[in-house]
């Protein structure tokens, strides 16, 4: 939306069909077409026979061939052969006015843009997040990064890998891009929080989590963490988010006697989202590696709890330490501890003062160097420079 308002003519397209029922404000108010590429190419025969028959006649046929042969010898799955069927037809299928192409994530979408950019003759870009960078093999992601025009990430961490990756002869290939809020997409914080320190059980803190239930979010370490919570403690937490992991959490919470203390919203719009961030009192995301070394970036929740000035427990892992500093804007314990992370939580439930202190410091610390801006003047830069390079000469 951001790119929208700065004058940038885009068209979406998507390698698969939404699943989640809920759509976001944002997303409505967004002008760009949507398009859907086949999920499975057994599902649009003809749009892959025409882009089969489209690629064969472009000047990219070639490199095209050679690219998806390299790629093959050392990835012969199902999955790299639909990641070539959709680039013949995304790049039959897209407009030639079109001259960048723009991919999020470095693992199976950045492989179909690399692709359609080989067949069509153009240039691609890339934002790289957190899973991809670290379960995507090494030599894809070299060349990805060689092949590419210029990619942008979103942490510390990832940006230092990736330019590990980067061509010797240039290094400032990858560009580091906090994604930031658009702080005016959300409400002003709530002037005053209860003071409430779970000694009245009819008054309990509440505590709120919001993510996918899968391992790298860690849920499974905040269940064990509060199930340790002193029973003198009185609390309630909410959990926003959906996710394989729903069944196995619920079936663990039962097992630890936490049901009837815990709401299991499932995934909600953002205005509801906020609505309970400012009705909480702590915000708690214990993030861990996941499965296959799968982890986060920076959460954005972690941010859009700080825009309530909401009080925020979270993991020294990931990109997480480049916004919450332990002790001066959040507390930090260390991954899969729920020892540590029950004695933290405890802590903040007793002690409104300091919650009250840290959620606030959280909050300038948002606004000071974590808004949307920053990160929407290097992709404005990078993409104008980018269709500048494919503007005919006079």
């Amino acid at each position: 939306m951001a790119l929208e308002d700065a004058g940038f003519l885009i068209e979406i397209w998507s390698l698969r069909r939404p699943t989640d029922g809920a759509q976001h404000e944002l997303h409505r108010r967004i002008r760009a077409p949507v398009h859907y590429l086949p999920e499975y190419l057994y599902q649009a025969p003809k749009r892959v026979l025409a882009g089969l028959a489209h690629a064969r006649r472009l000047t990219g046929w070639r490199p095209f061939l050679r690219a998806a042969w390299q790629d093959l010898k050392r990835d012969p799955t199902p999955n790299r052969m639909r990641r070539l069927g959709q680039a013949m037809v995304l790049a039959r299928e897209l407009d030639p006015a079109l001259a960048h192409l723009y991919v999020h994530f470095l693992h199976t979408p950045g492989s179909v843009a690399r692709y359609a950019a080989l067949l069509r003759g153009g240039s691609w870009s890339f934002s790289a997040h957190a899973k991809d960078i670290w379960t995507t093999p090494e030599w894809e992601r070299r060349e990805k990064i060689e092949a590419s025009r210029w990619g942008v990430t979103c942490t510390r961490q990832g940006f230092d890998e990736l330019v590990r990756l980067s061509p010797p002869y240039d290094r400032g290939r990858v560009r580091l891009a906090y994604h930031g809020l658009d702080l005016s997409r959300f409400p002003p914080p709530p002037e005053t929080r209860s003071p409430r320190d779970g000694r009245s059980a009819a008054d309990p803190v509440r505590i709120v989590t919001v993510g996918r239930m899968v391992a790298k979010k860690g849920f499974s370490d905040l269940l064990d963490a509060l199930a340790a919570l002193p029973n003198e403690l009185h609390w309630r937490l909410v959990h926003i988010g959906s996710g394989e992991l729903k069944d196995a959490l619920k079936t663990q919470a039962a097992r630890l006697g936490l049901d009837d203390r815990i709401e299991w919203k499932g995934s909600q719009p953002q205005d509801a989202v906020v609505s309970v961030l400012r009705a909480s009192d702590l915000f708690v995301l214990p993030c861990r590696e996941g499965d296959g070394g799968d982890r986060d970036g920076l959460p954005n929740v972690l941010m859009e709890a700080a825009s309530q000035k909401l009080a925020i427990v979270s993991t020294d892992f990931a990109g997480v330490p480049e916004f919450v500093t332990d002790g001066r804007n959040g507390r930090l314990v260390p991954p899969a501890d729920p020892d540590a992370l029950s004695k933290v939580v405890a802590d903040l439930i007793g002690d409104p003062g300091m919650r009250q202190a840290l959620g606030a410091a959280a909050y300038r610390v948002l606004v000071e160097q974590f808004t949307l801006e920053g990160g929407i003047a290097t992709l404005k830069q990078l993409l104008r420079e980018s269709l500048a390079e494919r503007e005919p000469t006079p």
